[in-house]
Order: structure tokens, then C-alpha cells, then sequence
């Protein structure tokens, strides 16, 4: 680990430690090597330096809504190689949260994620990225798993 030394006006200080202690920090090193590993996400994925992620996608629809349930669920098919898990709640009598989350290609992900919140009916969408450099289940060399159904 490096050390490194910075220097800050007072009231940029004080204010950092108000966050450091809001959230919890133990020190001001835990707190700005945070920051800064959020800084360095945001520019990967806006210089497209990321190649994978994972995500949480959440998002609050109405049940109701004529097929929405049914065009979901074909597009979490459609996607299922970058789909890894999916909670369904049911808030309500109408409304449920559907929370995914979601590994692979960085473009993959967000363009899937985008098009899921983007459906007639979904509201309340948020999308969560988190660019990692990491082995993806399409990327390793190893025989797949193929679903076959019972005949």
C-alpha cells in the first residue's frame, strides 16, 4: 500500500469529516479510498474502459398492465446469460418490485437494464453498475450447461 498526502481548506475538511462520520467511516483513509473508487468507476464507464460489471436492476411495475409481467420475463429469457438471479415482491395488490441482478459485458448489461426500465409500465427504475474485472460465465473455457426438457 502507498501512502499518499494531500491538503485541503478547512472547510472542505470539516466537511469530509461531517461524511466520514455520517457513514461510518473508521478513518479518512477508508473514506477517500472509497470516493475515489467511485470516482474511477464513473470515468471507466464513461470512457467505456469497462469491459465487465455487475448490476442491480430494480424497477416497480403494476401487474395489471396488459402483459408487461409477460414481456418481462421473455426478455430476462431472451438475456438469461447475463441474468443471474431475480426477487419478485409483491408490494401491493397492483404493484410489484422486481430487483435482477445482472454480470457480464459492460455494453450487454446496460443496454438490457436500459431496456427493462424502459418498458411501458415499469416505473420507478433505477439501474446500479459496478465495473469489475472479472472472469464471465461466457468467457470461461468449459463445457455449458444446455437445458434439455423432458420429452
Amino acid at each position: 500500500m502507498r501512502r499518499i498526502t494531500i491538503s485541503v481548506e478547512d472547510k472542505l475538511a470539516e466537511q469530509f469529516d461531517e461524511l466520514i462520520e455520517g457513514h461510518g467511516y473508521q478513518t479518512r483513509s477508508e473514506a477517500f479510498r472509497d470516493l475515489l473508487r467511485g470516482r474511477l468507476e464513473v470515468e471507466r464507464k464513461n470512457t467505456n474502459e469497462a469491459q465487465h460489471c455487475v448490476a442491480n436492476v430494480s424497477y416497480i411495475y403494476n401487474h395489471h398492465e396488459r402483459e408487461l409481467a409477460s414481456r418481462v420475463a421473455m426478455l430476462q429469457h431472451d438475456h438469461h446469460d447475463i441474468c443471474v438471479s431475480t426477487m419478485h415482491v409483491h408490494l401491493d395488490h397492483h404493484n410489484c418490485l422486481e430487483t435482477l441482478v445482472l454480470r457480464g459485458r459492460y455494453r450487454e448489461v446496460s443496454a438490457f437494464a436500459n431496456s427493462l426500465i424502459a418498458q411501458s409500465g415499469v416505473r420507478h427504475g433505477n439501474i446500479h453498475i459496478v465495473p469489475v474485472d472479472m472472469e464471465t460465465p461466457s468467457s470461461r473455457q468449459h463445457t455449458h450447461f444446455h437445458y434439455q426438457p423432458k420429452t
